[in-house]
């Protein structure tokens, strides 16, 4: 239940308007009823973030709850609970559960239960083909009434271009985004990047034209049907490069990058780390340069935690064996912190690509949400992420939340230094998470 919140001496920084003061907020009905100069307000709670920044809630556009059908490796509330504890306020979920969400019925109880649960903003991507068969398109137009915010065919790439181009065809027909991994069925089946890595260690490889290839066909298709596509996890500098062109045609694509290929490489593997195994794999460092540059300028829109969490008996394998994924949720914050840092970005700018610009590329899709969501705006709705940007913390699996507990960035006992702590999540002005020492 929402009450009326003050939150008090804070850096208020919101990249929407280029604001960047300190600045009291009044929350009241689930909305910012005031910012600075207050009159008559009256809050029943107060929290002090002094020498603490107040951003909008962070919006992560790649995260499986893993729910339903895999709840050995993460349940909703364990999930979402990492969201708030991360600073996430919203988020997308691929339909790769099972049953894959490609009717409204099981989008609709995966939107029912998040919303009792009122941690953060589930916003689920509907299967672009039935089961994600690649064969027979869903009803798209059902699944939007349901909530999708788009169609996606999660990791399963669609190997009939003829089914691909009436899918676009039928998206462009209702205004509707297509999400698509860039990655060519037939090229992708190795499970490290192609290079000298993979080849010393004597794993299969995934060379880059796996993904190059598909880029190609995508946008082809993109000019010829007037779709709107976001691209998912672009992995590497052959891929920016021509994402760069197509924006620069005037196509309407957009994209993402994930918090594992903007920090990590294909050196990383080292005795080869299960943590390892992602998808996309870990490429060159010339690529993690690109990717890193291409964020930085624009060409590519957000950065995504790909949150994935994958059980114990899953993930304690070979490495060509082990399942690919990492928990990420609660280090969205602390890389992109890290990234802008390292890049020497404004904070305002770092944070844009987690929070106003995740938005942007939603777009209509959010509704009524659309408006406000990503900013700090009165009148708007109040998704927060007060956080201390000095306060430092090594990743390791007892601090997360999160049901999985592997990610590449917990190295042994110690793990890796992040700057950044999340002390409270607002979601529609409900606290959804505040952290312990701070709590009343």
């Amino acid at each position: 239940m929402s009450i009326r919140i003050l939150i008090r001496g804070g850096r208020l920084v919101d990249p929407a308007s280029g604001r960047d003061e300190v600045a009291d907020i009044a929350i009241a009905s689930g909305r910012i009823v005031s910012i600075g100069a207050l009159r008559d307000f009256a809050p029943e709670r107060v929290i002090e973030a002094a020498g603490l920044v107040v951003a909008p809630g962070l919006v992560d556009l790649a995260a499986r709850l893993r729910e339903p059908g895999h709840e050995h490796e993460g349940m909703l509330e364990s999930e979402l609970a990492a969201a708030a504890a991360g600073g996430v306020t919203s988020l997308v979920c691929p339909p790769d559960t099972d049953p894959v969400l490609d009717e409204s019925g099981l989008v609709e109880m995966l939107k029912f239960r998040a919303r009792k649960l009122s941690r953060c903003r589930v916003f689920p991507l509907g299967a672009l083909t039935r089961g994600l068969q690649g064969q027979v398109l869903t009803e798209m137009a059902q699944l939007a009434d349901a909530g999708c915010v788009g169609y996606a065919q999660a990791d399963v790439p669609v190997t009939d271009s003829l089914v691909l181009m009436r899918a676009l065809q039928y998206a462009a027909t209702y205004g509707y985004t297509v999400w698509l991994r860039p990655l060519d069925a037939w090229l992708g089946g190795g499970v490290a990047a192609a290079g000298a890595v993979a080849t010393r260690l004597g794993l299969t490889g995934v060379p880059v034209i796996a993904e190059t290839v598909a880029l190609h066909l995508i946008f082809e298709l993109v000019r010829v049907t007037g779709a709107r596509v976001h691209l998912c996890r672009l992995s590497s500098a052959a891929g920016v490069e021509l994402l760069r062109a197509a924006k620069a045609r005037g196509l309407a694509v957009t994209a993402d990058v994930s918090i594992n290929s903007l920090h990590l490489t294909d050196v990383d593997i080292g005795y080869f780390n299960p943590d390892m195994r992602l998808t996309p794999p870990l490429r060159q460092d010339a690529d993690r340069s690109a990717l890193r540059a291409a964020l930085a300028d624009g060409t590519i829109d957000a950065l995504v935690s790909d949150h994935n969490p994958v059980a114990d008996d899953m993930k304690n394998l070979p490495f060509g064996e082990a399942e690919p994924g990492a928990t990420g949720l609660e280090l969205l914050l602390s890389l992109a912190l890290r990234w802008g840092r390292d890049s020497g970005l404004p904070l305002a700018r770092a944070l844009a690509r987690v929070t106003l610009d995740p938005v942007r590329v939603l777009g209509d899709a959010l509704g009524s949400l659309a408006s406000s969501a990503g900013r700090i705006v009165e009148g708007g709705v109040a998704d927060l992420c007060v956080f201390d940007p000095e306060a430092a913390w090594r990743v390791t699996p007892d601090q997360l939340a999160s049901q999985g507990k592997h990610t590449p960035f917990a190295f042994g006992s110690t793990g890796m230094a992040l700057p950044g702590r999340v002390r409270a999540t607002l979601v529609a002005g409900t606290v959804a998470y505040e952290a312990a020492d701070r709590a009343a």
